[in-house]
């Protein structure tokens, strides 16, 4: 039990170190697509991640649901910025996420069976408090563009409920 608390908390540390970055940095609109992009994208890796190693019906319901949303999200997002023909600017935050989830998948994929869901769900508890305070606290107030601060907004309020319901199942995930 300490050594799953401990590995949440070492990925909500790099999490929010990579989130310290974009408030450290003014970033741009395209910038904060990128971000944005990027933490759905990592979502949905871990997702189907978890559908690929565990058997646990909440686990996979769990993962079914971040891939389906975050996907949805996605491709909004995508939508949005080819209607306002912009291209999102990979920077460093973007990366930071990219090689702090890297080194996350690299810890669960080593594990199997209830280690891996507990693993897996505390991971999306610290992840999702995370981007959700990123978001709520630079990303949506950097924001430039109605209509990228709205789908950021929409956004927020879908991985609020995520985090929520992976609180509510860190709880009965042993």
């Amino acid at each position: 039990m300490l050594h799953r608390i401990a590995a949440a908390a070492a990925v909500a540390v790099v999490a929010t170190v990579a989130f310290a970055a974009a408030q450290t940095a003014a970033l741009n609109d395209a910038q904060i697509a990128h971000v944005a992009y990027t933490a759905g994208q990592i979502d949905v890796a871990a997702g189907k991640l978890a559908l690929s190693k565990s058997t646990n019906p909440t686990v996979t319901a769990f993962a079914n649901d971040m891939v389906r949303d975050h996907t949805a999200v996605n491709d909004q997002a995508l939508a949005l910025v080819k209607k306002l023909n912009v291209t999102p600017q990979d920077n460093d935050t973007s990366k930071a996420l990219t090689k702090a989830a890297a080194e996350k998948t690299t810890q669960l994929s080593a594990l199997s069976g209830a280690a891996f869901d507990a693993a897996y769900i505390a991971n999306e508890v610290a992840y999702h408090k995370t981007v959700n305070g990123a978001l709520q606290s630079t990303l949506i107030p950097a924001a430039q563009n109605a209509e990228l601060k709205a789908l950021l907004s929409t956004g927020l309020k879908i991985f609020q409920g995520h985090q929520a319901h992976a609180e509510m199942l860190a709880g009965t995930i042993k």
